[in-house]
């Protein structure tokens, strides 16, 4: 499999120098060049495979020959070893959970097996180290610099740095970010994640930063981060009871990896009814489905921060996945925006009626999902529920009332020292950190 730059000005590579560069030279990301289709015996007999052989099939023919199999199988086991059930809430809702992981967020997934290939290929002498070893360079509005701090933490001979929005995330994810020490640093910049985002990208286009580090991205640009991301539609699907008619699988969406890998699943052979992008007021993708004309802006603070993104980086891959054919991509993705007050109030109304619990992404993609479903009475869906409740304290317990108890692997984390470095939203700052 070769990957070539959506922005077609830069050479074809394979799996491991994608993973390795993070971004193409000419700032595009990286996209399959073609699109393997999954065995029809996977699709019709999904039941009988265990989740880690899913996890092999699905990823095998976007890997290649760069990772041999047994240990290709090996890290999709390492990534996958924990419960992603399928929940049914009512007759014609069900929350896919995506919480079970180790920082309790879908993010993971990815996190994990793109720090595992970024192990394997490490270890390969072919690769060539600076002195200063390897700097992994992540953006995040919530979740990703969690899972991305926990899949790295203490590797040998790679630093991770972590740029998050100061006050836009919650106390839970800030602690996981800033918490852990080692080779794990994060910075608290004054902005927000569009700022965080530009910046990392700037980073990564500065010749005299490639010069002196060997710099590579786990944010979901990162096709190491974004095509595994499948595997957990396919276990959807895998425990969906009515075959004969596949689900509609509404996302909540914020720099749009999650959702186009599901539709690159999609496309590979798993049978989805439709997707529906669920967004906050950070509305641009849903503005342009309804306009056809895709206008960023400035991110706007909400209860659901993971989807706090006003440019986000992954739709142009989407936009690939449709040869960029607004009719095409319009028939098969709808998208809806959700206030904060309608978060709240799904919150209250989810948990009250199907004494469910949600966390305010799950409420933004339940209520999207409910919104979708009343111009379409013959369908069913799944929304994903991207991260536990206890992330967002606040919102859940003012919206129900319940009070809700820290799980045991977040307590001693919770006691822990805040460590970060206060930064402004600069590139120039972050450059000087760097190269420090």
């Amino acid at each position: 499999m070769k990957y070539y730059s959506t922005n077609k000005k830069s050479p074809l590579v394979d799996f491991k120098e994608a993973t390795i560069k993070g971004q193409a030279p000419d700032k595009g990301l990286y996209f399959p060049e073609s699109i393997p289709q999954v065995e029809r015996n996977l699709i019709n007999n999904i039941e009988s495979f265990s989740d880690e052989e899913i996890a092999f099939r699905v990823i095998r023919p976007f890997v290649g020959d760069t990772i041999g199999e047994e240990n290709l199988f090996q890290i999709v086991r390492d990534t996958v070893n924990f419960p992603i059930p399928l929940v049914q809430i009512n007759e014609r809702i069900y929350s896919l959970e995506l919480f079970h992981g180790p920082t309790l967020a879908f993010k993971d997934v990815g996190a994990r097996f793109m720090s595992r290939c970024l192990g394997y290929f490490l270890k390969d002498e072919k690769v060539k180290r600076t002195s200063r070893g390897v700097t992994v360079l992540v953006a995040t509005s919530g979740d990703t610099g969690g899972a991305v701090a926990n899949g790295f933490y203490d590797v040998e001979g790679i630093d991770v740095v972590v740029l998050y929005p100061s006050g836009k995330v919650s106390a839970v994810q800030e602690k996981q970010l800033t918490a852990l020490g080692k080779n794990i640093h994060a910075l608290e910049v004054e902005g927000t994640f569009d700022d965080c985002q530009q910046m990392v990208k700037e980073a990564f286009n500065d010749p005299e930063i490639n010069r002196q580090l060997f710099l590579t991205s786990a944010n979901s640009i990162n096709v190491a981060r974004w095509l595994p991301q499948q595997f957990y539609y396919f276990f959807a699907w895998k425990q969906w009871n009515d075959k004969r008619h596949p689900p509609v699988l509404c996302v909540p969406s914020g720099n749009f990896g999650n959702i186009c890998a599901g539709i690159l699943a999609h496309r590979s052979g798993l049978p989805v009814h439709h997707f529906v992008a669920a967004c906050n007021v950070n509305d641009t993708v849903t503005n342009y489905l309804r306009t056809s004309g895709f206008e960023p802006k400035a991110a706007i603070p909400t209860l659901s921060n993971a989807m706090d993104v006003g440019n986000p980086s992954n739709f142009v891959r989407i936009l690939e996945l449709f040869n960029h054919q607004f009719p095409e991509l319009k028939n098969k993705l709808s998208s809806y925006s959700i206030s904060d007050h309608d978060t709240l109030s799904t919150i209250s109304e989810v948990y009250q009626q199907y004494n469910y619990l949600c966390d305010p992404h799950g409420a933004v993609g339940y209520r999207s999902l409910k919104n979708y479903l009343d111009t379409d009475a013959a369908a069913k869906g799944i929304f994903l529920e991207t991260a536990h409740p206890v992330k967002f304290p606040n919102a859940v317990e003012q919206s129900t009332g319940k009070k809700i108890d820290i799980p045991v692997t977040l307590k001693g984390l919770m006691t822990k020292e805040k460590k970060s470095i206060a930064m402004k939203a600069d590139f120039h700052e972050l450059k000087k950190y760097l190269l420090i």
